[in-house]
């Protein structure tokens, strides 16, 4: 099977890849629902009015938008990296947790399970899945304000939302691959493809006299300016990786090889060319389809405001949470509490559950309980000596 074949059997590829067109709808759809289950929720309360801002002359209740459900997203994104770097965790499991917060909020809505309570779950579950595990009791431990319980109360919840799919296929070992490939073209030792019938020292030639780096107004003229060509060109690749690829659409619209390709196109693009001239002919059909697509994703990682936002966007957030503390649905803002009333019998009389669902489960118990009795007989009464 080659590289690609063995992708499109991935749940990343089968679950977690859209058009932007379907990503779209997903998102207008989820939050369509989770309006509509807020105002269900506040009109069975029979809220007044006066009780809350959002709440409109008309009874309506003033939801989130499309935008605004994204924006306070990507703010818990960017709090994700942060957090994790303060925590010194590995790359992989900042990487993990942001895009199992991304999966989550494409069918779930921040009016449903405000992001501030998914986070650390979501951090926690990035850790266990990239063998990076902690007790949580220590991990509780780096977060203000935060028990064992909160983390762990919505993790159940969270990996519905993933939908039971917990890899994550990142674009960093392809961009390490591939730079240790244009390094071996440097020490004379670079393959090329079949139809190439040049040398490696040949090859090495070629390397040197592509057009300049973008900021550089000379060529390189010597392997060891060529050699920090590369490296330079590797390390601003990869804090891309790091940053706009994590926080953009990039890993559901692009696969990994898109992906890093595209940012050494960002960075280096007549390195780019000459790497990709290396693995595709002039004559393959789906090179030109390739070059699109991968300057559609270095368009989308350059123009995107969410790695280095600016001071109105870091206002955003601000205006979007205060908005949405008026139209979170009541029924879920106590995560602890739900975990505790789905877990199967809290105790003998239904405490923690809902009063329906207490009633329902003690006369299933009772009738469980009559039909052993019918088939052994009551309980032996013990008698006293």
């Amino acid at each position: 099977m080659t590289e690609d074949e063995i992708y499109r059997t991935s749940t990343q590829y089968r679950l977690w890849s859209f058009t932007p067109e379907t990503l779209a709808s997903l998102r207008a759809t989820t939050n369509a629902a989770a309006a509509d289950g807020v105002r269900d929720a506040f009109r069975n309360l029979d809220l007044k009015t006066s009780e809350s801002e959002n709440v409109q002359e008309n009874g309506a209740v003033d939801c989130l938008t499309i935008e605004e459900e994204q924006k306070i997203v990507d703010y818990y994104c960017r709090r994700t990296l942060d957090f994790v770097d303060f925590c010194e965790y590995p790359t992989n499991v900042k990487a993990t947790a942001v895009q199992y917060l991304k999966r989550f909020y494409l069918t779930n809505s921040p009016m449903t399970y405000h992001p501030k309570e998914i986070m650390p779950t979501a951090v926690y579950l990035a850790m266990k899945s990239e063998d990076n595990f902690h007790y949580v009791k220590s991990f509780a431990e780096k977060l203000p304000n935060i028990t064992t319980e909160d983390i762990l109360a919505p993790e159940f919840l969270l990996t519905q939302g993933l939908r039971f799919t917990f890899d994550v296929r990142h674009p960093f070992h392809g961009l390490e691959g591939g730079f240790m490939e244009l390094l071996a073209f440097t020490n004379g030792k670079g393959q090329g493809g079949p139809w190439i019938q040049k040398s490696p020292k040949e090859l090495r030639e070629d390397m040197m006299g592509i057009d300049p780096a973008p900021d550089s107004s000379t060529k390189t003229t010597t392997i060891k300016e060529l050699v920090s060509r590369i490296q330079n060109a590797h390390g601003r690749a990869k804090e891309i990786l790091k940053t706009s690829a994590l926080l953009t659409d990039a890993y559901f619209l692009y696969t990994p090889s898109q992906i890093w390709l595209s940012t050494l196109f960002l960075v280096d693009e007549p390195l780019a060319r000459f790497y990709i001239d290396t693995k595709l002919p002039a004559t393959a059909e789906i090179k030109p389809k390739l070059l699109t697509v991968l300057r559609s994703c270095a368009e989308m990682l350059r123009s995107s405001p969410a790695a280095q936002p600016d001071k109105e966007v870091k206002k955003e957030p601000k205006r979007i949470d205060k908005k949405l503390a008026q139209c979170r649905n009541p029924q879920k803002m106590d995560l602890v509490g739900m975990n505790k009333a789905q877990k199967r019998d809290p105790d003998q009389d239904g405490n923690g559950l809902d009063e329906n669902v207490a009633k329902k489960r003690k006369l299933e118990r009772e009738e469980s309980m009559k039909e052993s009795e019918d088939l052994f007989g009551p309980a032996l009464s013990r008698q006293n000596d």
